[in-house]
């Protein structure tokens, strides 16, 4: 028996998932926790419009569960076998989505309210070339090594908890580094390659809510803290001491 949804070996082999138009697309990887990903999916399903398209890439042969089930006529799956990192993967989500804006999210951020409707309506106005849940200023006294949050305004960085984007500018910026096959830190290196092409970043207030982030706490420790290294490492090499491409302190 088939599979009810797209299934690739490789990331190379991807191909359009859909030829409808959306008003946007939520992006989702999961490479293993797949019943927090279907838990995800339905909340976004529950609280946003039929013009919301949602792309689950999953990773490797994970126990996939019932998330055939999630599939509908805005709902898509597609599973590369030989696995695929999270950068590269989110980066092929967003070239092959049918819409103006893409939303990078992680399974464990669930929608509580409408969180597509205003942060579209932010990107709309034209000023920012991506609107996020959380992030903040990159603290320059600690030499960039850490973000500070400074709640809704203008930042340096956003995370991909819940992360809005104008599809075009994430393009043009150069998208995730393909060198980050853990997601960890690969969100703030975007973030300043997005300022470094004039790119504006805004943190907004939205309904949503965190639960157990499986991908972080339940990973192997040292492969976590060994990639996550590798990808701050690759900031502080590239952008650290550039303040000129921060935005306004505050």
């Amino acid at each position: 028996m088939s599979a009810p949804f797209k299934i690739y070996k490789r990331i190379g082999d991807l191909r359009k998932l859909s030829t409808k138009e959306f008003g946007s697309t939520v992006l989702i990887y999961a490479d293993s926790f797949i019943e927090d990903a279907a838990t995800c999916i339905d909340a976004v399903k529950a609280n946003s419009a039929e013009d919301v398209a949602i792309y689950l890439l999953i990773s490797g042969t994970p126990d996939l569960g019932d998330i055939a089930s999630i599939i509908d006529e805005r709902t898509y799956v597609v599973q590369i076998t030989d696995g695929v990192g999270w950068g590269e993967g989110i980066n092929a989500l967003i070239k092959l989505a049918n819409s103006p804006y893409v939303f990078v999210m992680d399974p464990s951020t669930i929608f509580t309210g409408d969180a597509i409707t205003p942060t579209i309506a932010k990107l709309s106005e034209k000023e920012f070339s991506a609107v996020g849940w959380r992030g903040g200023l990159v603290n320059i006294e600690d030499e960039w090594r850490s973000v500070d949050d400074k709640g809704v305004g203008e930042v340096d960085v956003l995370f991909s908890y819940f992360l809005g984007l104008n599809k075009d500018h994430a393009l043009e910026a150069g998208a995730f580094n393909i060198r980050a096959i853990y997601y960890r830190n690969a969100d703030i290196e975007f973030g300043l390659k997005l300022r470094q092409a004039q790119g504006r970043l805004w943190q907004l207030d939205l309904p949503l809510k965190q639960e157990r982030h499986h991908g972080y706490y339940d990973s192997d420790p040292t492969y976590r803290e060994e990639q996550s290294k590798k990808n701050y490492d690759r900031i502080l090499q590239r952008f650290r001491g550039k303040n000129e491409i921060l935005s306004p302190r505050r």
